[in-house]
């Protein structure tokens, strides 16, 4: 019987500026940045907030290289393996199209961003300032969500330990809400 292997993208995209004053990009996962050449970060690109199969990855990497020609360093199959060493694609295996989304999300964690006021009034100011956005539509970017009870819950979850995604749907399912002491984790 054959196996199903799905793969999603891990951390969030920065650009830092190098010590030649060259913007390059930048993934960081729990505050600690990776470096990436264009092809890496053109394969992370097409992960980031999807979760695909090896011929769906093919695929939409093919339409962003139509749109951006991007070098190829190495193929498809060994820029995959590299940013998955490295811990910037996350994959999961299984049997079934459940199983293999099973182990892909069972081993990932939510660490949600701090919101940084003063991160947010500079790229408001950008947006308006430098780029000529008018405040009034800018503002609507900077609006925060409300969350569904359950989003909310999860959320605060996340923000007192570290939890996989199977711990995190196992507390909504039990209604926990208080996993900071350490009698909660052990359950």
């Amino acid at each position: 019987m054959s196996s199903r292997t799905y793969y999603t993208a891990v951390g969030h995209f920065r650009r830092r500026i190098n010590g030649l004053g060259r913007s390059c990009p930048v993934i960081i996962i729990n505050e600690q940045e990776y470096n990436v050449d264009i092809q890496e970060m053109a394969l992370w690109t097409t992960l980031n907030w999807r979760l695909l199969d090896f011929p769906q990855v093919e695929e939409e990497y093919n339409k962003l290289n139509q749109d951006c020609t991007i070098p190829a360093l190495r193929t498809l199959e060994n820029c995959l393996g590299r940013l998955c060493t490295r811990g910037l694609v996350a994959s999961g295996t299984g049997r079934t199209d459940f199983e293999a989304l099973y182990d892909l999300l069972g081993g990932l964690y939510v660490s949600p961003l701090s919101e940084n006021l003063l991160r947010r009034l500079a790229a408001f100011l950008k947006l308006t300032v430098l780029r000529g956005i008018p405040a009034s539509q800018a503002r609507k970017l900077f609006q925060k969500d409300q969350p569904s009870e359950e989003e909310a819950q999860v959320m605060a979850l996340s923000r007192q330990a570290l939890l996989s995604t199977a711990e995190l749907v196992k507390c909504a399912e039990l209604g926990v809400r208080d996993v900071s002491t350490d009698p909660w984790l052990l359950k």
